[in-house]
Order: C-alpha cells, then sequence, then structure tokens
C-alpha cells in the first residue's frame, strides 16, 4: 500500500513511518525538515498549514493518509490543526484518496464526558484551546465524503509497542490511563488493512 504519512517527524509519527516501512509499505513522509533516505521513503518537505500544493502533491498517487500532526510544546494552536486538515482533506478530495485515519485526542468534543475528572480539569483549561483547534479539524473532516476513521489516544507515552491494548468508541476509564505512541501507531495502521471503525472514533487506551 502507498501511504502518505503526515507529522512524519513528530514523536507518534515516527513510529508510524518505522512501523509501515517494516510492513512492506511504500510511505511519503510529509514533514517540516528532510529525513535520511531509505527504501520505499520518499520524503516532501513543506508546512501543511500554508503550503496546500506541497500537501497535494505529497498525496497524489497514495492509496491512504495518515496524520498524526500536532502542536508540539505549545497551548497556544493558531489554527494549525484546523487549517491543516482542511488543507489534506482538500487535497484528498481532488486527488481522489479516499481514506484518511486522523490522531486527535480523547477529551476532544464528546469524549470529554467520559473523562476521568482530572483529565475533565485539564481539558477545560490548559488545553482547551488545543481542544478546541481539534474539534474544528474534526467537524471539517467529518463533512468531507471520504473514509475516516479518528483516533482517540488518551495520555500519550514513549512506552513500547505492546499490541496489546483496549479500542471502542467508548471506554472505562480510571485515574490518568495511558497508551504508548507505538501502540498507537500500530492501532492507525491496523485501520488500513482491517478497517473496523470507518467513519467513527476509536479511543485508544491500555
Amino acid at each position: 500500500m502507498k501511504i502518505a504519512v503526515f507529522g512524519a517527524t513528530g514523536p507518534t509519527g515516527r513510529h508510524l513511518v518505522s512501523q509501515a516501512l517494516a510492513q512492506g509499505h511504500d510511505v511519503t513522509a510529509f514533514a517540516r525538515r528532510s529525513l535520511p533516505q531509505e527504501d520505499r521513503l520518499r520524503v516532501v518537505v513543506g508546512d501543511t498549514f500554508t503550503q496546500p500544493d506541497t500537501v497535494a502533491a505529497a498525496i497524489r498517487g497514495q492509496d491512504a493518509v495518515l496524520s498524526a500532526l500536532g502542536v508540539g510544546n505549545t497551548f497556544l494552536p493558531h489554527g494549525l490543526m484546523e487549517r491543516s486538515v482542511r488543507n489534506i482533506v482538500q487535497a484528498m478530495e481532488r486527488e481522489d484518496v479516499r481514506r484518511f485515519v486522523l490522531m486527535s485526542a480523547f477529551g476532544v468534543g464528546e469524549s470529554r464526558q467520559d473523562a476521568p475528572l482530572l483529565a475533565r480539569l485539564m481539558y477545560s483549561t490548559f488545553l482547551r484551546a488545543i481542544f478546541a483547534d481539534k474539534k474544528a479539524a474534526e467537524d471539517y473532516l467529518r463533512a468531507s465524503g471520504l473514509e475516516w476513521t479518528i483516533g482517540y489516544p488518551v495520555l500519550l507515552t514513549n512506552g513500547p509497542l505492546t499490541r496489546s491494548y483496549r479500542v471502542g468508541e467508548r471506554l472505562p476509564l480510571r485515574g490518568i490511563p495511558t497508551i504508548s505512541r507505538a501502540d498507537v501507531a500500530h492501532f492507525m495502521l491496523g485501520e488500513l488493512a482491517r478497517p473496523q471503525y470507518l467513519r467513527r472514533v476509536a479511543v485508544i487506551s491500555y
């Protein structure tokens, strides 16, 4: 399969790229900076926020798109997710690429009501602007005709790939639930091979 990965140099995107290559896929990695050359890896350097034509060039000829885009270490998203997802969706529609798996975050939209109390407090204060930006991006994607899946990982860690985690549209959660970035990447790639959450959200947690 030919897969375009956005946010390819981020902490989750790196797992998406490495796992996709290990599974034998051809990967187009979209990133702000170049990556070391590898077999079956094509790198497109650009900005999802300001360069829609470069986004379209990365998507052209692909079978599916994965996004692990995020705002990094800031609480001020400046519309990054909304604009970036809009540019990706529009490019996919023009290039007739239908499958899109987007990593969002648990606590966005209606998932907030299922969060433990401490997490809800964080979502409504420190993460309020970030989650509003993610929700705007999700709303745009949901309104499209694409075959989308939105992943809602709980608190991300740098733990190992276990391949043993829970997934569901809603999950019982306590305390501060976690999931490794490696396992989130595993789920996202699995959705391409065996889609179970077409036009649905998926909470991912241990």
